[in-house]
């Protein structure tokens, strides 16, 4: 099944056509999720379009920093709603309600395991155990468990300026790296995290919740917890 990221189609058709007629941005959609099925299609010829909705349990989470503050004053596409409007209707494109796209796109791969592909350019995906294929540079890559975690908590490390998420300071993908390097559990992983944030529980568990794609429906990140050896 190939998971498509409905709104990086909204927002890219949109933008290519901000000067042009909608119809053009229809056809735009329709080469976009062309491109997608063609280069997939080795995998599956199932697909799903999903959109972001309504409302989004993240808002409530955020604390440090206003979860995606920074978009408030964001350009939007002329078209975007007529886009939207267009990938629920010709393509029965599936809307989130309280959480974000990302989060039903997480679930639906869960379900299905390897052989999902999830079709996205935001590197948030990378934390999803699946195939992925960005649209941007036609690739298809495969991100195992572990390798999923790990950029989990790299994330967690170094925040997310797109979302207004914030890390530690001065904490790139290099530093996370660095300090994650020798984890290979999550529970180290955990660990390596909490000392780099100097002990501070409440900060790195609200940008693991913030960045968290659920893998189950209503699902709030929990951290790991310590398997009993004598169990």
């Amino acid at each position: 099944m190939i998971l498509i990221d409905g709104d990086i189609i909204a927002y890219r058709a949109g933008f290519s056509s901000n000067d042009l007629e909608a119809s053009d941005a229809e056809a735009k959609v329709d080469e976009l999720i062309d491109t997608i099925i063609e280069d997939t299609e080795f995998i599956s010829t199932d697909y799903q379009v999903y959109l972001t909705g309504k409302g989004n349990f993240r808002f409530d989470i955020a604390k440090t920093l206003e979860y995606k503050g920074n978009r408030k004053d964001a350009a939007k596409p002329i078209h975007l709603q007529h886009i939207r409007d267009y990938l629920t209707t010709k393509y029965e494109a599936t809307v989130s309600e309280g959480e974000e796209a990302d989060d039903l796109i997480a679930i639906a791969a869960t379900k299905i395991g390897m052989k999902a592909v999830v079709a996205s350019i935001d590197k948030d995906m990378l934390q999803i155990p699946c195939f992925h294929y960005n649209l941007t540079r036609r690739e298809l890559s495969a991100v195992g468990e572990f390798s999923g975690t790990k950029f989990f908590y790299t994330q967690i490390l170094t925040g997310d300026k797109a979302d207004n998420i914030k890390g530690l300071h001065r904490c790139g993908p290099v530093k996370a790296g660095k300090i994650l390097a020798e984890c290979d559990t999550e529970m180290k992983l955990w660990n390596a995290c909490l000392e780099a944030y100097e002990g501070d529980t409440e900060r790195v568990i609200e940008n693991a919740r913030l960045l968290w794609l659920r893998r189950e429906v209503d699902q709030l990140w929990e951290p790991p917890v310590e398997q009993d050896k004598n169990s």
